[in-house]
């Protein structure tokens, strides 16, 4: 008995081991994207999910290319880490990691007086986890991918860094009345803080390699041009630096070339104005700054404005410096 258990151990293992082997060469030889921002790319399963599930706006960009870690195939994005489960029927195969879970944010379950009636418009209880998930954060998991993207929530409301904020398995919901109706629920950089912590430096490396531009294309004429404007760090020290990254598009969500951009950082004892490179081809320009030593938890709204021709569109944008 003994000896058959020892031999289906290898037998497993060497199977598990192929599977890798054959997953990463595989996902290696799909179509894939670079992202000049962070200097990685995504591929694959990983980016099929990416592009299906969110973008940018649910994932944030890659900050490391694909690689294995504890046996699995994954790779960190700003916001999340994905995973590959080639044991998992479709469409589970790609899955999000736990880190709210693994940075040890889950609190112990709400008492059962606070608990909201099942037929509450507006709260809903998850007895997974204990907590509530209520008002615009729940709107916003219902409709960004709910259970899938985020997992089950693990905290109720609390004030963070100045900020109302919620923690969920696989990621982090921060309220920002500042900003536009549309973005005020942002997402936490729960994938930077990780791998921060536990990943090898050199895998946050930009890549050596990369794809480069898209082959330029005919394209009609630009009519209206819309920003697209993200920060590196939703939170910062109060020293040190943070990256702006604008794109610029067309009416039919082209990047612009050649637009030009500037933003105005507004801090609590001023003003400061930055003029930005001109979009690349991809209709993309980013900007690195000091972060100023400003008052810590005073939130550093930030105006961009890009212009092109008679076009010209805004975005705002902001972050928190704290430590």
């Amino acid at each position: 008995m003994r000896k058959r258990f020892v031999t289906q151990s290898v037998a497993i293992s060497l199977i598990v081991g192929w599977t890798l082997i054959f997953t990463a060469s595989g996902l290696a030889q799909t179509p894939s994207r670079y992202f000049p921002e962070t200097g990685h790319t995504v591929g694959g399963p990983f980016l099929t999910f990416f592009d299906t599930r969110g973008g940018l706006e649910i994932f944030g960009y890659p900050i490391t290319d694909q690689f294995e870690e504890n046996g699995r195939l994954v790779q960190y994005f700003q916001r999340v880490r994905m995973e590959w489960h080639p044991e998992n029927p479709d469409p589970y195969k790609v899955q999000l990691g736990l880190l709210g879970d693994l940075l040890g944010h889950r609190t112990p379950p709400i008492p059962a007086s606070q608990i909201p009636p099942t037929n509450h418009p507006q709260r809903r209880y998850y007895p997974e986890t204990g907590h509530t998930l209520s008002y615009a954060f729940l709107t916003y998991y219902d409709s960004h991918g709910g259970l899938d993207i985020f997992g089950y929530p693990i905290t109720e409301f609390i004030l963070e860094n100045g900020n109302i904020v919620q923690y969920f398995q696989r990621g982090k919901m921060e309220w920002h009345p500042e900003n536009p109706r549309d973005q005020r629920v942002q997402l936490g950089f729960l994938g930077e803080i990780y791998a921060e912590k536990y990943v090898d430096r050199e895998r946050l490396k930009p890549s050596t390699s990369n794809l480069g531009p898209a082959p330029a294309v005919t394209q009609s004429p630009t009519t209206e041009i819309s920003v697209n404007a993200s920060l590196k760090y939703a939170i910062t020290g109060r020293s040190g630096t943070q990256t702006l990254y604008v794109y610029v598009v067309d009416q039919w969500g082209r990047g612009v070339p050649g637009a030009a951009v500037s933003f105005v950082a507004h801090y609590s004892d001023g003003d400061l104005v930055f003029e930005m490179p001109i979009t690349d081809d991809t209709g993309y320009t980013s900007y690195t700054f000091n972060v100023g030593n400003p008052p810590p938890g005073y939130t550093i709204v930030i105006d961009v404005h890009a212009s092109l021709g008679r076009q010209s569109a805004s975005s705002q944008t902001s972050f928190l410096p704290w430590w």
